[in-house]
């Protein structure tokens, strides 16, 4: 009989299982409809923490000037992730949820339930975490500082081998400092700016300071502008001792480049907390100076002072063939000559030669360059002490030969501003029509039209010698008792009432004053100041109080700025009513009732600032189109803005835009496009930064839908810069190539989607065109054809992060 074999098998843990496994997929549809309300609500309250969240970014970033952490971030990114995710599914569901039965313990499509359900209960647990993640002590931090700052710097003729001797020099491990010098306008600070740029183009190394001497206070003013490079606060500060003490701090623990411009004595680095270079910390100092003494007491090694000389006659007539153009010379077969006489009076100075170049760029018979040769020959004779005698003669012919005082007075009046500081044209002409220095005209068109053609009279309107000293308090009065004009731009004042006592004053600059310690309220006692035409309080940025009736007093006022001011404008709309002279304004809005409060001055306005708009998700730019003295239009930080409707009697309005020359968009996070700037003809500056929504700049669509009411719209034929930063969606600018007559910069950063530019082998003809981005970006550009290639691979500048 053979072997008998006894299994005994229990089936009670695989029944169990099988229990287990298919109450468990049984709960994802008896729990779904819970799951769904649940989700619902925590999604709910994870936008509530996201726009929380966001608004103390906002504020972060935009009032205390920090960047806000990876991991604040990171948690916005995935917060923004999730509801997407949670929104779709919540769509989904009401198909979903009609397929149960039974009380909803069954489903007639099981599979496609249980599925839908493990989702939900999935992301469910995801939005809970996510919350329980979202609690942020701080939210942002200050910046790191970038090793070197990108400074505006025109192409150069004949100072190539200057620039090679310089940093040749510098590149030599046992220079430390280095000095050029040479004539006033001999080229030594665009020599310094070329260097700065060289440096923030080829190397990380150095942490690269700038920073410009004067004749009055310069080691407090340099050492300002060190402690404001470096991150220095200057909170607390008594002497030039302690603030020493604190760059040096800094700065001994880096690799530091400081570029010194324009010192008219030796410069105490030591005093000023300046680490001295050496081999061993590897720093630099590069300065400018126009005295040999101040060289040899800087560095007395001679072979690393470098001199500016003035250009040979080959390179001086380029130069100057350039800036009055070859059409003229080639008028008559006499001015040819003539030019050469007046080059050779300019002495090979650049200065000289850009400026009486321009001059007589428009001068087309030999008579009036005859003139003009025998004038220079006689002003060389002139005497002026230091290196003056040298240039002021001939630079002085430009404003000897301007037509009449007015046009010296516009130019004079160049000297309200700061040095250096990059004068707005629009804004300047504002200033000329509210002295009444322009002629009486009937309409403030006329009137801006006249300012902006003495403007292409005054070229050289960057020749004022005096350097601006930064002022913690105004002027005393008792020096400025006449004073009919008064700029206090860029400085650190609070205290203004010693200005009461200019009783015949015109004009008051107070903009920019926007450090802690900057203007906080204006005083009611200013009600005095009955003379005043011209009002400046833009970039106020603290200004709190303004008090009840002092705009109102100030009857004759024409023009009033006041777009970033600290205070709003709506509690001084009312008062402007009052101004029955009032012909320019500029103003922020931060929701739309105040804009429509503002639409009696229309007619004045010609600068407006969309500040956190949350009024809708939609605006409508009926309003804006209706400005017909609009120049500057900005949207800034409207977060809930998905869409500027383009309404059709808009588009068949004749005159829409008409005055609009640039626009500026920034942080308007859901915009898909922004199709209405075709709206504007004359449009000459696009900026577009941080909306990270936007997929492109003009929609076909929509321009198909405004060509079939306005016609042949000529896109973007005035446009002259064209600048896209932080974009991540962004696809495209146009679908097809554009011509761009007039385009001179395109610069693109961190826009990792845009893969075409909208050009063809016949865009910007003639132009020199400059295209700006990171490299590997510039490496995936996608050309229309090979020609479009070869043609703007030249344009491309490197080294934009």
């Amino acid at each position: 009989m053979g072997n008998i074999f006894s299994i005994s098998l229990s089936l009670d843990p695989i029944i169990t299982r099988c229990w287990d496994c298919a109450t468990g997929q049984a709960s994802y549809i008896c729990n779904l409809e819970d799951n769904l309300h649940a989700l619902q609500a925590e999604v709910a309250g994870l936008k509530e923490l996201r726009s929380d969240l966001m608004s103390r970014v906002r504020i972060a970033e935009d009032e205390q000037q920090l960047k806000r952490l990876n991991q604040v971030e990171g948690w916005l990114s995935r917060a923004e992730t999730l509801i997407d995710d949670a929104d779709q599914l919540i769509v989904q569901s009401p198909q979903h949820v009609e397929n149960l039965c039974m009380g909803g313990f069954c489903s007639t499509h099981p599979r496609s339930s249980i599925k839908f359900g493990k989702k939900i209960a999935k992301k469910l647990l995801e939005v809970k975490d996510q919350k329980e993640n979202g609690d942020f002590s701080d939210v942002a931090s200050k910046p790191p500082l970038p090793s070197a700052t990108e400074r505006p710097c025109e192409p150069t003729v004949g100072l190539e081998s200057n620039f090679n001797k310089v940093w040749s020099c510098i590149q030599q491990e046992q220079v430390g400092i280095s000095g050029i010098y040479g004539l006033g306008g001999v080229g030594k600070t665009t020599l310094l700016n070329q260097i700065n740029n060289k440096f923030h183009d080829t190397t990380h190394d150095y942490h690269v300071i700038w920073a410009v001497a004067s004749q009055d206070r310069p080691i407090e003013r340099v050492q300002d502008q060190i402690a404001k490079r470096i991150g220095l606060s200057n909170e607390g500060w008594k002497s030039i001792e302690e603030k020493a003490e604190d760059i040096f701090q800094v700065l001994c623990k880096k690799k530091f480049a400081l570029l010194l411009d324009d010192i008219w004595e030796w410069f105490d680095l030591t005093r000023a907390g300046v680490p001295l270079p050496t081999q061993e910390n590897g720093s630099k100092v590069i300065f400018t100076t126009r005295r040999l003494d101040v060289c040899c007491q800087m560095q007395p090694n001679m072979d690393n002072n470098i001199r500016v000389e003035c250009l040979p006659p080959g390179e001086a007539f380029k130069l100057f063939e350039e800036k009055v153009g070859s059409e003229t010379l080639r008028m008559h077969p006499d001015i040819c000559k003539l030019a050469e006489a007046v080059v050779e009076e300019c002495a090979g100075l650049p200065l000289a030669l850009i400026t009486i170049g321009r001059a007589m760029a428009s001068k087309k018979t030999p008579r009036e360059w005859e003139y003009a040769t025998e004038v220079l020959r006689q002003s060389a004779a002139s005497v002026l002490p230091g290196v003056g005698k040298e240039m002021y003669p001939k630079l002085k012919f430009n404003y000897d030969c301007l037509p009449d005082e007015r046009f010296r007075s516009c130019f004079l009046y160049c000297s309200l501003y700061p040095e250096d500081y990059l004068i707005k044209e629009d804004q300047l002409v504002d200033c000329w029509i509210g002295e009444g220095i322009l002629d009486e005209h009937t309409n403030l068109s006329n009137a801006r039209n006249q300012g902006h053609f003495i403007i292409g009279s005054l070229i050289n309107a960057c020749l004022l010698e005096k350097e601006g000293v930064q002022l913690k308090e105004q002027p005393k009065a008792k020096k400025w008792e006449e004073v009919t004009r008064m700029s206090l731009m860029e400085n650190q004042i609070e205290n203004l009432t010693e200005i009461l006592e200019c009783p015949n004053l015109q004009t008051l600059f107070l903009g920019s004053n926007d450090l802690k310690t900057g203007i906080k309220r204006l005083l009611v006692e200013l009600k005095t100041l009955a003379k005043l035409k011209y009002l400046n309080l833009e970039w106020t940025l603290d200004l709190e109080m303004i008090p009840q009736q002092l705009i109102s007093s100030f009857s004759k006022l024409q023009v009033l700025k006041m777009v970033g001011c600290g205070y709003g404008c709506l509690l001084v709309l009312e008062e402007m009513e009052h101004l029955k002279y009032l012909n320019v304004l500029t103003l922020t809005f931060r929701s739309a009732s105040e804009f429509e409060k503002a639409s009696r001055f229309s007619c004045a306005i010609e600068q407006v600032r969309l500040l956190y708009f949350r009024d809708s998700r939609s605006l409508n730019i009926m309003a804006l189109a209706k400005l017909q003295h609009l120049c500057t239009l900005s949207l800034c930080s409207c977060m809930d803005l998905e869409e500027v409707k383009i309404e059709r009697n808009i588009i068949e309005g004749a005159g829409c835009f008409h005055s609009l020359r640039s626009v500026m968009l920034d942080e308007c996070n859901h915009l898909r496009d922004v199709s209405w700037v075709t709206l504007a003809p004359h449009l000459e500056a696009l900026w577009i930064g941080e909306c990270n929504g936007l997929e492109e700049i003009i929609s076909e669509e929509k321009l198909g839908e405004v060509a079939e009411l306005k016609g042949n719209l000529n896109l973007f034929s005035k446009l002259e810069i064209l600048f896209l930063h932080y974009l991540p969606k962004l696809k495209t600018i146009y679908r097809h190539a554009l011509p761009f007559p007039q385009l001179k910069e395109i610069r693109i950063v961190k826009c990792p989607m845009l893969k075409k530019l909208p050009l063809n082998s016949n865009s910007a003809k003639g132009q020199r065109l400059v295209i700006k981005g990171a490299e590997g970006w510039w490496k995936d550009v996608e050309w229309e054809d090979e020609s479009t290639k070869i043609a703007f691979l030249p344009t491309f500048k490197p080294g934009i992060l």
